[in-house]
């Protein structure tokens, strides 16, 4: 993978922006156009008008102290993140978390696309009854695209997500359906249909 550099005036920027809130924060990262009122809205591009700061995450969190952050939330983010990126930014996370602070994750389920892949009901799946998608025509092109398509570099699966986690210091998970969660301000955040994999990692 290419290496990437932080350019010491994105970071001043990022800096700044942040400056208009008070700590602890609350991160919605790669939020696209789905943001939150109350939280710093994150994306890797301007593209909504009430995002807060322009950031790639897999450059980290370098713009926050350690100890910052109350809550992390992202949604179909990791897994567009090559390995050593995911890593890192689940590494940042952590760093960036108070104690007891959490970080929710939620994204496409490899175990689920992989049974489905399995079933003759290979095409029960929320994304597949979308109009673009009509096109796929068998169970080989569903779990190609699944992999490949959308700028997808790592699928995970309960293990695997665990896994990385715990490599970043995370050492309490727990797994939720979608919507659900025993913190208020994480319920009902999600809003893909092929969210299958949620998860909080608490510091």
């Amino acid at each position: 993978m290419k290496n990437k550099f932080v350019h010491p005036w994105q970071e001043l920027k990022a800096r700044k922006s942040l400056k208009k809130f008070s700590p602890p924060y609350k991160l919605n990262i790669g939020c696209g156009n789905v943001t939150f009122p109350g939280w710093i809205n994150i994306d890797i591009s301007k593209v909504s008008s009430v995002i807060d700061i322009v950031w790639d995450a897999s450059l980290g969190l370098p713009f926050l102290e350690n100890d910052s952050c109350h809550l992390i939330y992202n949604e179909h983010l990791l897994e567009h993140l090559e390995i050593s990126s995911a890593s890192k930014f689940l590494s940042e996370s952590f760093r960036v978390l108070k104690t007891g602070g959490v970080l929710r994750i939620a994204m496409p389920c490899l175990e689920n696309i992989v049974q489905k892949y399995s079933s003759e009901q290979w095409r029960d799946q929320a994304w597949l009854k979308l109009p673009e998608y009509q096109h796929i025509k068998t169970k080989a092109e569903m779990i190609n695209i699944a992999f490949r398509w959308w700028g997808h570099r790592w699928l995970y699966d309960r293990e695997e997500l665990s896994r990385r986690l715990h490599e970043a210091g995370f050492k309490d998970t727990e797994y939720f359906t979608y919507g659900q969660s025993n913190i208020p301000e994480l319920r009902t955040l999600e809003t893909r249909q092929d969210s299958l994999l949620i998860v909080e990692a608490t510091k």
